[in-house]
Parts: C-alpha cells; structure tokens; sequence
C-alpha cells in the first residue's frame, strides 16, 4: 500500500486548522448581500431592513448591493460563482424556482445544487382585484361570471413568468375559466390601466393593491395566500373557493455551494433575529409582508415544493417567456 497520503496528511493539518479557524471568526469584515432587483419596491425595502438588523446581530455590516438583470440571473449567479467563505450571500427570491422552468439557459440552472440555502425572509401574498365594472363580489362570483363570458374579461400583469401571473394562470386552471392575459412591462402601468377599466383584474402585491382599493377604484374578492393578510384581514384566501390554492411571492437568503455548515448556522441565528424581531416584524406587516422565521432546511423545502409547483404549471399552460 502507497504511503503518499500517509506523508502529505500532516501538511494539511494546518491548512484545515486555518480553515476551521476562519469559520469560526466569522464575519470578520463587511458582508455583502446581493440582491437582482432595482432600489425601491418591497424586495429592497425587506432586504435592506433585514441586513441591517443581522449585522447588529453578527457585529459586521451587511452591504446589500443591488444587482438587477436578466430576471435576477446575474445576482443569482454571481452568487452561486463566489468563493464559499460567507462573504457574498444572495437574496433569493422565488425566481429561483421559476427560471429552471420558464428560461432554462439561465444560470444557475439547478439552484438546489449550486445554492447553499441558509433561512427563510419572507412570504407576501398578491390581492384578486377587478374593477367595479365588474358584476362580481366574491371569488365565487368571479368564476362564474368569467365562464358565462369566455374570452370577455382582461387580466394585466407585471410580465409574463412574473409571479402574479402565474397566479393567474393557476387561477385560471383551477378555476377552469377562459380570461385573456395581458402582459405589461411592471405593475405599476397595469395597475393604472385597471383603474381606468382598460383590463378588469389582476393580481397585486398587497402594498401595491392597497391605495386602489382603498380608494374604490377597484374592488378585492380574495388573497393568494392559504392564510389572511394582517394588512387586510377581511379578504378571505382563494383556498375558501378553490382548495390548496397557495401563490405567494417568497425571498430567502442563500449562500454560494459549499458553504460550511458553521457559517450557515451562524448566518442562519442572525436571520432569525431579525425575522423574529418584532419592531421589523410591525414595519414589514404595514407593508403586507409577513416575515417567516425558518432555517435552512426550510428554506430548501420551500424552492423544492415552489419549483416543482411552477415547472408543472408552466409547462401544462406552455408558458413563454416574452
């Protein structure tokens, strides 16, 4: 038997000392946190917030650097490229799992493997609003409507693959209803022009459904979401009507493969601080964002359960990128 590894071991005892060392010193400077979306919004609002209060945690500050482009692909695989050593972290979202589906030539490919994921941030749920032209109250009264005029009713969204329209496309299935998708270029345009009645429905975040409903320029039947929004608790989920009905917009932080289990779990109680803290809990709520504490493993069922969801749907309603 060759005594090679035998005489080359030591050597790299100190090495995996150095190394094991540099874990537990972790972070030892600034940490930066990418995230694939523009300034402004409820992603860089929450990301921002949550960096803040981990790096209180960790005693390290947290750059989060916005890094939009080619539907989040570039902060993804920036991250997913980097050195393992805890210093590049990602704000994922649930792009992650709709790109494996929807636009397979983006990297990375396979978050599952080129991922490490480290905790959970948030879940935030979208609001079924039409416009009070619309003869309907309810979810209830929606479907039926819509299927005593197939093909009558528009439904904007912020583009196609974006998740409020693969809620509506989910809600079009389940509901076996026949509406006409109108893809826009961002919700705030599509928002504007259900107002103005030129499409009758779409799915909004809450915070951006809010102010029109409000207002009474349009009318809210249901939340995406298995459960209530705190910020509006009288709208009863889709699930009442169709059962499991569950299509939310989700952010979890990620590190790069291979990222040691030390840091994870350093990483991971410092998340959790700030998910359980309540005064961010408060902030995030009036913005109809409900933080959703949970660890690793939570986060790794979550993008397996979601990618598995929206591969299914995008490919049964043979969904295409624009």
């Amino acid at each position: 038997m060759s005594r090679r590894p035998l005489l080359f071991a030591p050597l790299a005892l100190p090495a995996l000392a150095r190394r094991a060392a540099a874990q537990d010193a972790w972070p030892s400077r600034s940490v930066s946190v990418l995230l694939g979306y523009p300034p402004g919004g409820v992603t860089d609002f929450a990301s921002r917030a949550v960096c803040e209060r981990m790096g209180r945690a960790l005693g390290q500050t947290m750059v989060l650097e916005n890094r939009p482009g080619a539907a989040t692909a570039l902060a993804n695989t920036a991250v997913a490229q980097a050195r393992p050593d805890g210093y590049t972290l990602l704000m994922g979202t649930s792009t992650l799992a709709i790109n494996p589906a929807l636009q397979p030539t983006l990297t990375p490919r396979d978050p599952m493997k080129d991922l490490t994921p480290v905790g959970m941030i948030f879940r935030t749920a979208f609001v079924l609003h039409v416009h009070p032209s619309v003869p309907a109250r309810n979810t209830a009264e929606l479907i039926a409507y819509a299927k005593a005029n197939p093909g009558k009713l528009n439904f904007g969204s912020s583009g196609t693959g974006a998740v409020n329209h693969l809620c509506l496309e989910l809600f079009r299935a389940r509901a076996g209803i026949d509406v006409v998708h109108v893809p826009y270029r961002g919700g705030p345009a599509a928002l504007l022009d259900l107002r103005q009645n030129r499409i009758q429905g779409m799915f909004n975040a809450v915070q951006e459904a809010l102010p029109a409903v409000r207002e009474g320029a349009t009318r809210a039947l249901a939340i995406s979401s298995k459960e209530r929004a705190a910020a509006m608790p009288e709208l009863p989920p889709l699930a009442d009507v169709l059962p499991g009905f569950d299509g939310v917009f989700w952010q979890g932080l990620f590190g790069p493969p291979g990222l040691p289990a030390p840091i994870v779990a350093r990483a991971g109680a410092a998340l959790r601080d700030a998910t359980t803290d309540t005064d961010l809990i408060a902030r995030m709520a009036a913005q109809g964002v409900a933080l959703t504490p949970g660890d690793d493993a939570v986060l790794r069922q979550t993008l397996a359960a979601e990618t598995a969801m929206w591969g299914q749907l995008i490919r049964e309603q043979n969904i295409r990128p624009e």
